[in-house]
């Protein structure tokens, strides 16, 4: 493991729950560190790579580090997206909006 292996965003396993409730697999890249994204998601047929950010931060704190900003310029592969909350993931899987539901 990387010695800039870094935290967890406290809203990650919301995300990945929402994800796995589509029927996704997801593996979290998390431990690897040195800028890789924190999620490999797969849902029919195609891949996905996310970098996972707490969208209930200031947004000085949702910033990518210097590791995932050179991590993503150096990636050749298909894009890795940034998202902030389970809608931003599910939206970015599907295409589709998770509706809020009020209480």
């Amino acid at each position: 493991m990387s010695r800039y292996a870094r935290k967890v965003d406290e809203n990650q396993a919301q995300v990945v729950a929402a994800l796995r409730a589509l029927g996704a697999t997801v593996q979290s890249l998390a431990a690897v560190g040195a800028g890789v994204p924190d999620l490999l998601v797969g849902h029919r047929g195609r891949t996905f790579l996310l970098e996972v950010k707490d969208g209930r931060k200031v947004p000085s704190a949702r910033y990518l580090t210097d590791a995932e900003d050179g991590w993503h310029r150096s990636w050749r592969g298909g894009p890795c997206l940034v998202v902030q909350s389970a809608g931003d993931a599910v939206f970015v899987v599907t295409g589709q909006r998770i509706e809020k539901r009020e209480p």
